[in-house]
């Protein structure tokens, strides 16, 4: 497919406003003292280390994604964007440029400390679980099964939310009760699979299959859940074609699976830094973000 030739951005440096943090993928700046400018970037990570090469267009790809998500989601739970535009809140010329298509402001939230998890496949971290324990999370599933199968009914595999540069790890959902409170650990797990089941849907209908995704979530000052971050992207979620999709071998992929069976093939410890990634894998993989990006949102 055609891919928009865009210079790539490895890290945002605004003059308008005062940065506050960078995720692994998202520069974060201050707008006022209830909301922020998050910036995604063209960073790319695998195994919860940033490689030094960017992804054109990856950032691009990302906001308009969870930007469709979040419109077509929201009748199941609210989430943190405003209506007020990125270029509205920067003041020089080239900091407008920048964060046109690839940023959007948000409410400021207390971020809750736990990654929400949902599989419809076996496969990645799962599939590594299962084979040793036969559970994944906590969820006993059925023996036999294979690699990339699909599961009886989708399970909610909470994980930790690891800073840059550690690794998440699967906990389960007592462990989430035990942190947040059964009210909230459930409200997170019912909302975080009703989503993926509306999700699973419409991508389906577009030859996609979501094999698997997590939400962030944050709590406003009243205490509601709201979702944030981002929501059934590339980076976020496996999507595999639906016309090739069989059980038994790792699928093809529509996201940074590609990079990652690709640092396999590496002598590398999956500690930074990272490995350097050839063009053919920097190119395919846009490749792949963009046709995620005209499949579902087409």
């Amino acid at each position: 497919m055609s891919v928009p030739q865009i210079p790539p951005v490895f890290e945002s440096h605004l003059k308008s406003l005062a940065l506050v943090g960078r995720g692994k993928v998202r520069d974060i700046y201050r707008v006022d003292e209830a909301h922020l400018l998050i910036v995604a970037s063209d960073r790319i990570s695998a195994f919860d280390v940033v490689l030094p090469d960017p992804i054109p267009g990856k950032g691009i790809v990302l906001t308009a994604i969870s930007n469709f998500w979040f419109e077509r989601l929201a009748m199941i739970v609210p989430n943190h964007l405003t209506q007020m535009l990125p270029a509205d809140v920067v003041s020089e010329a080239d900091d407008r440029e920048l964060v046109k298509d690839r940023a959007v402001v948000v409410r400021q939230l207390k971020p809750l400390p736990v990654e929400a998890v949902v599989r419809g496949y076996l496969i990645g971290s799962g599939w590594k679980d299962y084979c040793a324990t036969g559970s994944v999370s906590g969820v006993a599933l059925p023996p036999g099964l294979e690699l990339a199968e699909q599961l009886r009914e989708p399970i909610f595999t909470p994980s930790t939310k690891a800073a840059a540069g550690a690794h998440d790890e699967n906990i389960s959902f007592d462990d989430v009760t035990s942190m947040l409170g059964q009210d909230l650990a459930q409200r997170i797990r019912d909302i975080s699979l009703s989503l993926y089941a509306e999700a699973r849907a419409h991508a389906r209908e577009r030859g996609i299959i979501i094999a698997d995704t997590k939400f962030e979530f944050g709590l406003d000052d009243n205490g509601e859940l709201i979702l944030i971050d981002e929501v059934f992207t590339p980076d976020s979620s496996r999507f595999w074609p639906l016309d090739s999709y069989a059980p038994g071998s790792s699928p093809k992929s529509f996201d940074k699976q590609y990079v990652r069976d690709y640092l396999e093939t590496l002598d590398w410890n999956k500690q930074s830094p990272g490995p350097r990634l050839p063009d053919v894998v920097i190119e395919r993989t846009c490749e792949k973000y963009y046709e995620a990006l005209e499949r579902l949102t087409a």
